[in-house]
């Protein structure tokens, strides 16, 4: 197992690794609305958040070598499935390859965010 880690995404909250490769696959955490360089959540609604979030992940697959376009997998979780519509506008605009989805809505997620999202990812 290899641990993957940037600056250029938020450093874990807690007893994680933002990222592991395992063989030929890559295991992000999830991922929510937090700006790396300020270290807060960025103001706004789900679009703002959802933008920040794809950022993040993008940084995090690039540390490894990879782009959405090797994602097979994502979990998506929202704090209101109201705002699924926008989320999935702007999440289809990253994830162009189509990977396998599914996006639940939760009670609460970490810091009061509106979204969180997970990739599995393949190296080719």
């Amino acid at each position: 197992m290899e641990i993957i880690a940037t600056n250029k995404a938020p450093a874990a909250i807690g007893p994680y690794s933002q990222a592991v490769k395992v063989g030929n696959l890559l295991f992000t955490s999830g991922q929510i609305a937090i700006n790396p360089e300020t270290a807060q959540v960025v103001e706004g609604g789900i679009a703002e958040q959802t933008e920040q979030i794809m950022k993040n992940l993008g940084a995090v697959l690039a540390e490894a070598g990879l782009s959405y376009t090797d994602a097979v997998k994502t979990t998506c979780f929202l704090a209101e499935i109201a705002d699924f519509a926008t989320f999935n506008e702007i999440y289809g605009k990253y994830f162009t390859g189509k990977p396998a989805r599914s996006c639940v809505a939760v009670k609460d997620l970490p810091k009061g965010v509106l979204a969180e999202v997970e990739v599995i990812a393949e190296f080719k």
